[in-house]
């Protein structure tokens, strides 16, 4: 459970551990502020992002079609040096038994996996999973590419680069033809 006010007793913490006092100007503020930002940021933690999927339509339609949305922006916060990461996911499932459900339900999935604390690598799988898992569908892929703050301002200080992760499941980890098909699509504008 989250707690605001230790949340914010830590940042002051902080402040006075980097030589700065919460008490000038500007500061005053700033724990308060960062804890409200950083409950935000955790939204997804006291959530089972699988429940956006509860809700399926029936669809008189082929179970090899697939359903493909793209340049799903999202943020995450690193688990490992608590800067964000933003970037774009690309869902594709293949339906069965024509269950389907609606475009923006995945986009939630998304975004209760990233508003936690994280690594790409496991978002990618998580999201992948879950569609899987819910939607009993046939294949899934799902592709993150992300910048990463921990990489982009600070160490190697290499602003701009991306990282891509990819996760499939069902019939488009088998049937290569078809999981690049897809992966054309998706690359396409």
């Amino acid at each position: 459970m989250y707690d605001s006010q230790a949340v914010a007793q830590a940042v002051n913490q902080l402040l006075l551990a980097i030589g700065e006092d919460p008490n000038r100007p500007g500061l005053v503020q700033t724990p308060q502020r960062l804890s409200r930002a950083w409950k935000e940021l955790l939204s997804g933690a006291d959530i089972d992002p699988g429940q956006y999927l509860d809700t399926v339509f029936e669809l008189d339609t082929a179970d090899d079609e697939p359903v493909i949305v793209r340049d799903i922006p999202f943020s995450s916060l690193c688990e490992h040096h608590l800067l964000p990461f933003t970037g774009v996911a690309h869902i594709c499932y293949i339906p069965r038994d024509g269950k389907i459900t609606g475009l923006s339900k995945l986009a939630r999935v998304l975004e209760g996996y990233a508003r936690r604390l994280q690594v790409q690598e496991r978002l990618t799988a998580q999201v992948a999973d879950t569609i899987e898992q819910k939607l009993r569908a046939r294949g899934v892929l799902v592709v993150i590419e992300a910048e990463h703050l921990c990489m982009s301002i600070r160490g190697v200080n290499k602003p701009g680069a991306m990282t891509r992760t990819l996760a499939t499941r069902g019939v488009l980890r088998a049937d290569t033809a078809l999981r690049e098909e897809i992966l054309e699509s998706m690359r396409k504008s």
